[in-house]
């Protein structure tokens, strides 16, 4: 049964749980479908793309491992883009210009998880750290400013301001 006059200020706030996580879902299927179709537009294939998140943890042995391995993959995709949004959303109890300016923050952020995951996470991995090629790069700093950044961004700001 619906109520009749129901305010913006009645409704109960989002749980931080279920932020974080509808956040980082929609950013690891906008930032995993990037990443699939620039790869099958280069000739890869959306398997060995995820073998090779995998390959972080696994090493070289991921490639052999067919579908598992990639599946194991696409949960690190997750667990990574669950995690950054996780930290935008904790960032902004403590930062409120991340609330309040998600068009601005979004991309920033979006920028220091790419840094961080490739001078952090891979340099640290089983992966050898290698450069970008120029149209990776470009690709990646795009992908992650509009699937990253500005979905966590907007998503956090929706859930804070319920």
């Amino acid at each position: 049964m619906a109520t009749v006059g129901t305010t913006i200020s009645s409704v109960q706030p989002a749980s931080a749980v279920g932020s974080i996580l509808r956040a980082g879902l929609l950013a690891g299927v906008l930032d995993g479908t990037d990443a699939a179709v620039f790869t099958v537009i280069r000739g890869g294939t959306v398997k060995r793309l995820f073998q090779f998140i995998a390959s972080g943890a696994l090493g070289p042995k991921s490639f052999a491992g067919g579908w598992s391995t990639a599946a194991l993959g696409l949960g690190f995709h997750f667990l990574i883009a669950i995690g950054a949004a996780a930290t935008y959303y904790a960032l902004s109890r403590k930062i409120p210009a991340l609330v309040k300016r998600p068009a601005l923050c979004g991309p920033l952020f979006g920028i220091a998880v790419l840094v961080f995951m490739h001078y952090g996470v891979v340099a640290i991995s089983a992966i050898p750290l290698r450069p970008f090629g120029t149209a990776s790069l470009i690709n990646q700093v795009f992908a992650h400013i509009l699937c990253v950044g500005l979905p966590i961004a907007y998503m956090t700001r929706r859930a804070r301001l319920q």
